[in-house]
């Protein structure tokens, strides 16, 4: 697949801005579940196991729609 600029509302802005809003809901969603059943009263630094699975999900998220 072939990225290209998104028109929103007439203003051309770059396809990676939209997936990384994207990631950022399912974080917010993964966060939520995560905080919830207890798991990061575990991790020893948990923005910094917030920011990994951000990383991983956007890194994800462009793979699937590349293919």
């Amino acid at each position: 697949m072939k990225f290209v600029e998104i028109n929103l509302l007439g203003v051309y802005v770059s396809p990676i801005s939209v997936l990384m809003v994207v990631a950022w809901l399912v974080i917010m969603l993964l966060r939520r579940i995560a905080v919830r059943i207890g798991l990061l009263v575990h991790v020893w630094h948990p923005a910094l196991f917030v920011f990994a699975v951000y990383i991983i999900v956007l890194s994800s998220t462009v793979l699937v729609i590349a293919h």
